[in-house]
């Protein structure tokens, strides 16, 4: 008897619970919130230096002058579709020039480390840096080099090289 007298205190006091939680008569409402986020694509690229150089050296002994940087750190972010071709590119707007004398800029190189990123020879004609698939971060590094000649007249050369981001 002892035994069915707390069991019925027990689940007298369990359902008291239950009922205190929702008042007799008590009314309920419900409201939807929508959520709505833009993302446009987006591309952005960064190049540790603004400026390499390579400075003089012997074509006996050196036949390949590493720039002064080397290595370039260069980071690639992208936001465009999961399917969508990221590409970086690089293009020289000239042959390296003295004002008086040039120098051929396919005679620039770079090698490249990091997915994604890809080695290659200078031109005024857009050439591959890197490609990707879809949205995300990529780091890397490029390494330049000027292939040494005693075809070279002596003079300071420059020429600027543009690269592109592409993420649809």
């Amino acid at each position: 008897m002892r035994k069915l007298i707390g069991a019925t205190i027990v689940a007298v006091a369990y359902v008291a619970l239950i009922c205190a939680g929702t008042p007799a008569g008590a009314a309920t409402d419900q409201q939807t919130l929508t959520i709505n986020a833009t993302v446009s694509a987006k591309a952005k690229l960064t190049l540790g230096v603004a400026a390499i150089n390579f400075g003089d050296a012997d074509p006996d002994v050196v036949a390949s002058i590493a720039a002064g940087e080397n290595p370039v750190s260069v980071t690639v972010k992208a936001q465009t579709a999961a399917a969508s071709a990221v590409t970086l590119t690089v293009q020289a707007n000239g042959d390296l020039d003295s004002g008086t004398d040039t120098i051929a800029i396919t005679n620039v190189t770079w090698t490249a480390t990091g997915a994604g990123f890809a080695g290659g020879t200078m031109d005024t004609v857009a050439q591959s840096a890197g490609s990707w698939t879809g949205p995300g971060r990529r780091d890397g590094t490029f390494s330049y080099w000027l292939a040494n000649s005693w075809d070279y007249p002596p003079g300071s050369y420059s020429q600027t090289v543009v690269y592109t981001l592409t993420a649809p």
